[in-house]
């Protein structure tokens, strides 16, 4: 086997994220389908318009949270199988020397989508031990007939079962065409194709080398940048909504809210960081040996993924208050009693603040790591 299991175990990310994805769809998802089988026992036009908006709610939560969610969990997944080759080209390039297929190659690739199955199988459990508490939530005031927790074989084959096997595959398939380069390109790490490049044009102004490779190291890292952007958004609309779950439904979804926000905010900044950092040592390494001090090498690597940050929290404060006024406008507009909702200033200056707080403490620990870089461990590599 080429891929071992301690590799897919790095994609704990994954397991994260895909973990809270399948809990909160769980839920809803299952509440949804047992209030659908006592539909027939709801006579009153008011509870008819609270069954309806909660039929909504479950639908809207499912399709949000579980659709972002997705597309995070598949840009990951991506993420590290291309990490995995860029760390062992030359070893992938004997096996391509030696006459392996790339198909051959990428099978072993399907272990990653193991992190699949350890993350939405916890989800579906921790969703069940929830659901007694969710569901008597739900239902506060026992407005509706009584609803039974039933387990439905279909949410366990689709949120369990249909991942692991999707993402397994797309493992495959992913390795198969990230291996379609030359057997010199992989064992020799800085060799790349000939290709017609457009001459350069003259800037006045190019700015320092720091701004310059500020920029550079955005443009090489594309997917961090989302990583840095959704952690930020993460934090920003999650932690943000919690404080209003309090008035528009209860203090459990918030704290439920607040916890997955923090998860899902930490798991990514921590990856995008410590990638980062990782994949510049011999970048830090010659900036040092050219003279350039500490707090210049943390600024060239670092300090253009700050207005990246900033943008994504200005972006998740936008989309929690949008998506709570949809909530309370459109879902629950005919339901009695629903507080108004309105934008909640002091939940952005809090949420500000403590992301501010969290966010330099990141920085400064990764600045950590780039002082106790060895200049003469990368030069003997």
């Amino acid at each position: 086997m080429i891929v071992k299991a301690k590799d897919a175990a790095k994609l704990i990310g994954i397991s994260i994220i895909a973990c809270c994805a399948v809990l909160v769809c769980t839920m809803f998802l299952n509440f949804y389908m047992d209030i659908s089988a006592i539909r027939g026992q709801i006579t009153s036009p008011q509870d008819i318009l609270f069954y309806e908006a909660q039929v909504s709610t479950s639908q809207v939560v499912c399709m949000v949270s579980g659709g972002c969610l997705l597309v995070t969990s598949v840009i990951m997944l991506l993420f590290y199988i291309k990490h995995y080759i860029d760390l062992h080209k030359k070893e992938l390039g004997i096996l391509k020397a030696l006459g392996y297929s790339n198909i051959k190659i990428a099978k072993s690739f399907w272990i990653f989508g193991v992190s699949t199955f350890v993350g939405t199988a916890a989800g579906f459990c921790g969703a069940f031990l929830l659901m007694p508490a969710f569901y008597e939530l739900q239902n506060q005031g026992e407005i509706l007939p009584q609803v039974s927790i039933r387990f439905h074989l279909s949410i366990f084959v689709y949120f369990v079962i249909l991942p692991t096997v999707v993402f397994s595959v797309l493992a495959v398939l992913y390795g198969c065409v990230k291996l379609k380069k030359p057997v010199l390109g992989l064992l020799k790490e800085n060799m790349q194709p000939l290709t017609k490049r457009k001459p350069l044009k003259e800037k006045k102004d190019p700015g320092s080398f720091i701004s310059v490779l500020k920029r550079s190291t955005l443009r090489s890292k594309k997917t961090l940048v989302f990583f840095m952007a959704f952690a930020a958004f993460c934090f920003s609309a999650m932690t943000q909504m919690s404080f209003s779950m309090k008035e528009l439904s209860s203090v459990m979804m918030g704290a439920m809210i607040l916890l997955i926000g923090l998860v899902l905010a930490c798991t990514t900044l921590f990856l995008a960081i410590t990638t980062v950092v990782n994949g510049n040592t011999k970048t830090i390494a010659m900036m040092r040996v050219t003279g350039y001090s500490h707090q210049e090498c943390c600024s060239a690597l670092l300090g253009g993924y700050r207005p990246v940050a900033y943008a994504g929290f200005a972006v998740g404060t936008v989309y929690q208050y949008i998506l709570l006024r949809l909530m309370v406008d459109i879902v629950f507009r005919d339901i009695a009693d629903v507080p108004v909702y309105e934008f909640d200033f002091f939940a952005l200056f809090i949420s500000l603040a403590v992301f501010i707080v969290i966010y330099e403490i990141v920085m400064h620990w990764c600045a950590g790591k780039i002082k106790k870089i060895s200049v003469k461990e990368i030069m003997l590599e």
